[in-house]
């Protein structure tokens, strides 16, 4: 099992990360934690040194703090990621959150994602991408530049789903398929080889619970009752799947 998009870097951990992250090893073959503000960048890389081979890491700035990083904070954390390349696996989660609604800021996150596409493509890195209210602005965005590594985390668009399978992304699930009837049609109709599993982790949680990426399980369960094939199997298949996609070395 792995979860490919968590916040392992929330302060939800604070208390007791290295158990959670030891708990996790019994169960998961590899984790990946997404660095989401410049902030929160050293303690990613910490993790990732820490428990190297187990823990890896795709960094970018999430569109919903497109009005708290500076310029110069956002030029310096361009500079990290290039000079910590060996030890990211993608850009991400980047993309669109059109719950902001000024049209200025919409503008400027649509301008900070096309940054961050430029610097997966100088890099030959995937993207991690997060849509909120604005699934079809993005995958345009994508289009227009031609991007084939893609990862749509929390993909919830079911009407977009044949645009996604057409240009071969990948959609990642989490425990919101456990309840959301949209998201289990999504399953239904995604190819196995185009799925992978996340947690999106604290949140999301069963019973409203903090979250960790164990999870997975869960919705590896939910995503094989969906299919009809056996639990190992979809777990085979969506580790094969993010090992592939992110090039992990484990």
């Amino acid at each position: 099992m792995i979860d490919v998009h968590c916040h392992l870097e929330q302060p939800d951990y604070d208390s007791d990360r290295d158990y959670v992250i030891e708990s996790c090893k019994q169960q998961l073959k590899a984790i990946i934690t997404s660095c989401a503000h410049p902030k929160d960048f050293e303690l990613t890389m910490q993790l990732v040194e820490k428990y190297k081979g187990f823990i890896f890491a795709t960094v970018s700035i999430h569109p919903e703090y497109i009005k708290e990083v500076t310029k110069e904070e956002k030029e310096e954390f361009f500079y990290l990621i290039r000079k910590n390349r060996e030890k990211i696996v993608g850009i991400g989660e980047c993309g669109l959150d059109f719950s902001i609604t000024e049209e200025e800021w919409r503008e400027r996150q649509k301008e900070l994602f096309s940054e961050f596409i430029s610097l997966a493509s100088e890099l030959k890195m995937p993207l991690v991408i997060h849509a909120r209210k604005a699934f079809a602005e993005a995958i345009e965005i994508l289009e227009e530049n031609k991007v084939e590594n893609v990862l749509m985390h929390f993909f919830s668009a079911k009407e977009l789903l044949g645009k996604v399978i057409e240009n071969g992304w990948f959609i990642s699930v989490n425990t919101a398929l456990l309840k959301s009837k949209k998201i289990k049609k999504i399953v239904r109709d995604m190819p196995m080889e185009r799925l992978m599993t996340e947690t999106d982790a604290p949140w999301l949680g069963p019973e409203g619970k903090r979250n960790d990426p164990r999870s997975v399980k869960l919705v590896i369960q939910k995503i094989a009752e969906i299919k009809k094939i056996e639990a190992e199997e979809v777990d085979k298949l969506t580790t094969e799947n993010a090992i592939s996609f992110f090039n992990l070395k484990i």
